[in-house]
């Protein structure tokens, strides 16, 4: 071997030996500081939702992308960040650190617990953004999410990977409604998560205490970006309580998702747009306003058993002004949703609550999402209710009516009353059965309209002390046989 090949020899091995591992950054400067969002350059190969790090330890993630500058919202005080400052790309998408542990835990934006409890412990992280699954990987909507709402579970019925808006002006109880549905699963193997985006303090506050008493934090996760939080936290929380429920999705789980209120969210991403000096559209939201909550609830889905057969539940809440349902957001949100639940101010005030508007109100679901027993007894009561309204707005300015008209108001008034139900009581499916059946059925037509709800106690207080096995065995089966008709016949001639 000649000398000089020798010597090429021997500094290969060297240089081998001593090679240095290297990788290489993203590294840009910071160019404008204002109000939660930060303006750098040089950060050319960073990416959408990439998370990056300031010199001085606040991360920040990617949000706006133009030619030679880069959009960032800061994580943290952006009031310690000054121009000048370094920043470097990570190299990976904004991620939550999930685990079963969060169940029965108060979260922010982040993951990281506000409920001075310990630490989550987890080395596993879930992204926040995330393309929705395809439907290959989906099937469709066919098993209920039983509310323990009447009104709800007969007439606009929701089904597990179901997105359902509750939609309706401040005061008509749409929060009342999502957190009914969560103290209503404490049997039915479902894990819930509240997404309180904007809300006071006080609010978040109280909804954690409500479920705290009713014992439903066991299967409960609360993901809290208060309207003290920055506008960065606020368009975050949806996101991150979506991430959570996938992950729980992923173990093949049953989840409900609430995200009280999307209103709220989209404030706070219009807010960071016009920061950003994008260019406004309609009602100053910018252009992709659409898209911000169209990627969110698209990932709400019900899975095939072949991907693992979870699914996740969506109840987002739109806050309207003066009932317009045709404002910009309201329209959007009911476009992307498979119904709507409208709450009426001028119900509320009469004393009907829940407020829902039948005849506005639609699950485009349908029957496909009722147990046998409540399809079978409330196949045309949404039809009789809104028929009922109409005809009772037309019959004040008569004078005579017909005695077919009279006995059907008087129907339509005792199915009103027997809908009406009060705030965190949930019933069971065979309750809400036994209620419905009896107004429907006629067998309560002898009694005064405003009588109703202590006629609801009577039947109630008979099916505790009597009813047991009857209970029991329409909750287990689903369905209403003609023996149970017979049966629960019986049970209400005793107390008329």
């Amino acid at each position: 071997m000649k000398p000089f090949d020798r010597f090429l020899g021997e500094l290969d091995q060297q240089l081998k030996k001593n090679q240095i591992n290297y990788q290489p950054k993203e590294i840009g400067l910071v160019e404008e500081i204002k109000d939660g969002v930060v303006i750098a350059s040089g950060l050319e190969k960073v990416a959408f939702s990439e998370e990056v790090e300031f010199e001085n330890g606040i991360k920040g993630y990617v949000v706006d992308l133009t030619e030679n500058k880069v959009g960032i919202i800061v994580l943290g005080d952006y009031l310690t960040l000054k121009a000048g400052y370094q920043v470097v790309g990570l190299n990976y998408t904004l991620s939550i650190p999930v685990s079963n542990d969060l169940v029965g835990r108060v979260v922010d934006s982040l993951g990281l617990p506000q409920d001075e409890i310990e630490p989550i412990k987890t080395k596993q992280y879930y992204p926040v953004e995330k393309i929705a699954p395809g439907v290959v990987f989906r099937r469709p909507v066919n098993t209920p999410i039983q509310t323990g709402i009447k009104a709800v579970d007969a007439l606009i019925p929701i089904g597990r990977g179901q997105r359902e808006l509750i939609i309706g002006d401040r005061g008509t109880g749409k929060t009342t409604l999502a957190v009914d549905t969560i103290l209503n699963q404490r049997d039915e193997n479902v894990i819930c998560i509240y997404c309180g985006i904007g809300q006071k303090n006080s609010k978040i506050a109280n909804v954690i205490d409500l479920l705290k008493r009713y014992n439903a934090m066991r299967y409960t996760v609360v993901v809290s970006a208060s309207a003290s939080d920055p506008a960065s936290l606020q368009f975050l929380a949806p996101y991150t309580a979506c991430a959570i429920g996938e992950y729980f999705m992923k173990q093949g789980k049953d989840v409900l998702v609430v995200y009280d209120d999307l209103t709220k969210h989209a404030w706070s991403y219009r807010q960071i747009s016009l920061i950003l000096r994008r260019p406004a559209g309609r009602e100053a939201y910018p252009g992709d306003i659409f898209y911000l909550h169209s990627r969110l609830l698209e990932r709400a889905c019900k899975m095939d058993e072949k991907y693992g057969g979870g699914s996740i539940t969506a109840l987002p809440i739109i806050e309207t002004l003066e009932g317009d349902l045709s404002a910009y957001i309201p329209t959007n949100v009911i476009s992307i949703t498979d119904g709507q639940i409208y709450l009426e101010i001028d119900l509320f005030n009469a004393g009907i609550r829940p407020a829902i508007n039948v005849g506005l109100s639609v699950s485009r679901v349908g029957g496909n999402a009722q147990t046998k027993a409540m399809k079978k007894i409330a196949g045309k009561l949404k039809l009789s209710l809104a028929q009922y309204r109409e005809m009772a707005s037309f019959s004040q300015f008569e004078s005579e009516l017909d005695e077919e008209t009279r006995k059907f108001l008087g129907r339509g008034a005792r199915l009103t009353q027997i809908l009406i139900q009060k705030k965190n009581k949930p019933y069971s499916l065979a309750h809400e059965i036994a209620l419905i059946f009896a107004a429907n059925s006629g067998l309560l037509d002898s009694i005064p309209p405003h009588e109703i709800s202590l006629y609801e106690e009577k039947i109630l207080d008979i099916l505790v002390t009597e009813g047991k096995e009857w209970v029991k065995r329409v909750n287990k089966s689903k369905s209403f046989e003609e023996k149970d008709e017979k049966e629960l016949k019986e049970f209400i001639s005793r107390i008329l």
